[in-house]
This record gives C-alpha cells, sequence and structure tokens, in this order.
C-alpha cells in the first residue's frame, strides 16, 4: 500500500502500528471491542500480512516507511511492544501513544486478580511456576503476556487470574496497570538501546508498581524495590529474618525458610543452581499473599522442573554435567547462572559465550569466572569484545561457532565441571533465536552420544 502517497488514518479510527504477535492481538482485540482501526507496519513485506488481510478483510493495512501516514486524525496511536515510542514519526501524536497493557487494563473486569512480574532475568521461569502453582490450587488462570500467550488474547477467555511476564517494553506504554500483585525480580544492564540508560531501563520497570497493592521485591537487589510507598515482601538466598524468605539451615540441610519457619527442603527441587532457589522463594512469596494452601503449593513447586533454556541441564556425560542456558543473553542472566551452577558443582565451569552483545560492557563476568571457570570459550559476532573484557581474569578461546566450542569444551572438561551455554549476548548473528540456540547444543550434545555408543558397539 506504500506508494510515496501520503496515507491518512480516518477520522474515530485507531492506529495500530507493528504488525506481529502483539499486534495481531491488538487487531483481535479491537474487533471483539468493536473499535473502528487500521494497522500499519514499517516494513514493506512484514511476515503477517497475509493472515491480517485473511482475518479483518476491509480494514486498511500500510506497509512501509511510518513518516508517509498521518496520524492527526487517529483518536490514539496503539504501538507494539518492538516498536520504539521515541521516534520522531511519534512527536505529533505523543499525548495519544498508548501501547498493549493500557487496552487490557480499560477491558480487565473489576473481578479478575492480576499478578505482573518483570525482571531483567528469570521472569518467564517465576511467571510460569506462578501459574503452575495457582493452576494447581484451582485457580482458573490465564498465564502470558511477554511470554507466550499475548495479555489481550488471554482477557478473551475470561479468567479469574491473569499471571502476566511483562518486559520494560510493555511496561514504558501504560499508565497505570494496578495490579494485585507486582513482582520485580531483578535488574541488570540490557535493552539500554532503547531507554538510554540504566536509569531510564529501571524506570519503565518501576511502572509495574503504579496502583499495585503490593510489591514482591529482590532483597539482594535494591533496584528491585519500588520508589513508591507499597506493602513489600522480600526473597533472597541469605538467611531471612521477621517475614521474609530465603535460605536457612534446618536439621543440618538447607530450606526454604519464610523467617524462622521452614516450608522445603532445597534438595527437593528439580531445578538447579541457587539463583533458580530465589525464584522459587519468588514464588512461595506470592503465594502466600494470595493465600494459596500452603500443601498444595509445595507440591506444584517441587513438580516444576523448569523452562527449556533456561540452566536446562541437558545431560551428564563422563561426570561432566551439560547445561543450557541460551535465553542467558544479557551479563545479568549468565552471571546469575555462572555463580548459581558454581554452587552446585564439585569441580569448575566451562563457560560458553558470545553472539550480539548489544552493546553491553562484559566486564561484570570477569570476577565471577576468574573464581569459578576454567576457560572461557568464545564464538560469534562479539567474541573478540569478549575476549577484550575478560582475558586477564580467564583463559579465553575464540572458535568460529558454538559447536566448535563444545568440542573444545569436551575435551578440556574433567569429572566434576560443568560446561555451561550462558552466551550474554543475543543469538541472531548466527541462529535464529535463543531457542534455536539451545537446540543445537542439545542437539550437539545427543550427536556425541550416539557416536560413542556406536564405537563401543564396533
Amino acid at each position: 500500500m506504500a506508494d510515496g502517497a501520503t496515507f491518512h488514518v480516518p477520522p474515530d479510527h485507531l492506529l495500530v502500528v507493528g504488525l506481529g504477535v502483539s499486534g495481531m492481538a491488538i487487531a483481535r482485540h479491537l474487533k471483539r471491542q468493536g473499535i473502528a482501526f487500521v494497522m500499519a507496519d514499517s516494513r514493506e513485506q512484514p511476515a503477517g500480512a497475509a493472515q491480517f488481510r485473511r482475518e479483518f478483510g476491509e480494514v486498511p493495512l500500510y506497509c512501509g516507511d511510518l513518516d508517509e501516514i498521518d496520524m492527526s486524525a487517529a483518536t490514539e496511536v496503539v504501538i507494539s511492544p518492538g516498536i520504539d515510542p521515541h521516534q520522531a514519526v511519534f512527536a505529533q501524536v505523543r499525548e495519544r501513544l498508548i501501547g498493549e497493557l493500557t487496552l487490557f487494563t480499560r477491558a480487565l473486569p473489576s473481578s479478575a486478580k492480576v499478578i505482573a512480574i518483570t525482571g531483567s532475568n528469570a521472569k518467564s521461569t517465576v511467571t510460569t511456576l506462578v501459574g503452575d502453582i495457582a493452576g494447581s490450587c484451582g485457580v482458573d488462570v490465564g498465564v502470558g503476556g511477554n511470554l507466550g500467550t499475548p495479555a489481550l488474547t488471554l482477557l478473551a477467555h475470561g479468567h479469574e487470574l491473569y499471571v502476566l511476564e511483562l518486559s520494560s517494553f510493555q511496561l514504558e506504554m501504560v499508565g497505570q496497570l494496578a495490579p494485585d500483585v507486582a513482582c520485580f525480580l531483578n535488574l541488570s544492564e540490557d535493552h539500554l538501546d532503547r531507554h538510554g540508560d540504566m536509569a531510564g531501563y529501571r524506570a519503565a520497570k518501576q511502572r509495574i508498581f503504579e496502583g499495585a497493592q503490593c510489591a514482591v521485591v529482590n532483597r539482594d537487589d535494591r533496584a528491585s524495590w519500588p520508589s513508591i510507598e507499597l506493602p513489600t515482601y522480600s526473597f533472597g538466598v541469605g538467611v531471612p529474618e521477621g517475614a521474609e524468605w530465603g535460605i536457612a539451615v534446618h536439621h543440618g540441610e538447607q530450606w526454604l525458610c519464610q523467617g524462622e519457619q521452614p516450608w522445603l527442603p532445597v534438595s527437593a527441587l528439580q531445578v538447579a543452581g541457587v539463583h533458580n532457589v530465589a525464584n522459587v522463594l519468588a514464588a512461595l512469596a506470592i503465594s502466600v499473599v494470595m493465600d494459596w494452601p500452603r500443601e498444595v503449593v509445595l507440591a506444584a513447586v517441587a513438580r516444576f522442573r523448569g523452562l527449556p533454556h533456561r540452566v536446562e541441564v541437558i545431560g551428564e556425560r563422563a561426570g561432566v554435567r551439560y547445561i543450557n542456558d541460551s535465553k542467558g543473553t544479557n551479563v545479568g542472566a549468565s552471571l546469575a547462572a555462572i555463580e548459581g551452577i558454581a554452587a552446585t558443582i564439585k569441580g569448575n565451569i566451562i563457560w560458553l559465550g558470545g553472539g550480539v552483545g548489544k552493546g553491553a560492557d562484559f566486564s561484570p563476568l570477569a570476577p565471577a569466572l576468574a573464581a569459578h571457570a576454567k576457560v572461557a570459550l568464545l564464538f560469534g559476532r562479539d567474541a573478540s569484545l569478549l575476549e577484550a573484557s575478560l582475558a586477564k581474569a580467564v583463559a579465553c578461546q575464540r572458535f568460529a561457532s558454538m559447536e566448535e566450542a563444545l568440542s573444545r569444551g569436551a575435551e578440556l572438561a574433567q569429572a566434576g565441571d560443568a560446561i555451561l551455554l550462558s552466551p550474554a549476548c543475543a543469538s541472531l548473528d548466527q541462529f535464529a533465536n535463543y531457542e534455536a540456540r539451545g537446540d543445537a547444543f542439545r542437539a550437539w550434545f545427543e550427536r556425541q552420544g550416539e557416536s560413542s555408543a556406536h564405537a563401543v558397539k564396533e
């Protein structure tokens, strides 16, 4: 539809920008609500165009340069999370610019409850676990947001409770979500190309607390605490005091505790790493706020095996554990994985890192790798940047591909060690996404097992 002529948004119509998963969810929501809209995407040939035309028939779809759109008559402009709201093209409609969560809050029934979860890392794990717990307790729950099903799609099913993973991109565009529980897990450097600096990034995350009934925060990361007055419940991996959540010794072993009250031994968990214990503590804190039955909660926690590509133990061979944390796409996530795994193994970590660094400072990884890693095996576009930041702390070797790095890691590993893929970088230089990178890690491991079995048979 882009041919150099100006596209005029009709009066009394919303303009939706961004034809992706979220954009389609927005469009379907507006159709259900009977709200007139038009759709736009900055790409000449977006992948979802054919599907949009099948579903929405005569609704105008503009594809191309957003500067060619006259937005002046639009009642509001709704942007998908991946669309940067700071672009100059939106200057004239800044006061009418909203995101999908604003539509969600407008349409949310007053009887429904919302648990909102954000953080630089682990939000998918905690969101999934809280959803599992709620379902086990008999709650009619919809789980999604930034994870899986968009919030507006969940809304169409009329759930009793919504457990939403929310990104900084989503939160910066909502006026007041007002969740029943707002959980902020942690903050580490990420998305600075969007938010400008850490202050801007934190400010976007902090919007989760606006209008909230209470906060669940990380005692070990003060940046996660609300900057407004709220009833606040904390979790951390130290010994808890009062009503805090943490880890303490009970009958000679480590337990998850609320204050002096033991809830579950750490040994009963099926997830790996100290950082995953912290994730479980966050979920337990939420469960108590929601007044869910303790025994049902504990049973759900004990069953939880974590999510694929998030500190996922692929297997063990010759006493060496292979751990896929391909979702570790920033420094904070990888730091948590390194320190979390180091506390659970007898040997050393062989760390695989690399990919697209997104302009991050890799130096915070150096102390952890110096303390816990035998070697850093680097691959991908920004391997040289990683090496420049880490070489004084840990031995570094560079490879053209992850598979080559893995092969070298298998040669260097000894019983008790762990080969950890937690790249601190995005995957898009060599893989379609982080899932594809993690799948390649698993495939390599499985091929080696088949080769070993074949050699034994011969």
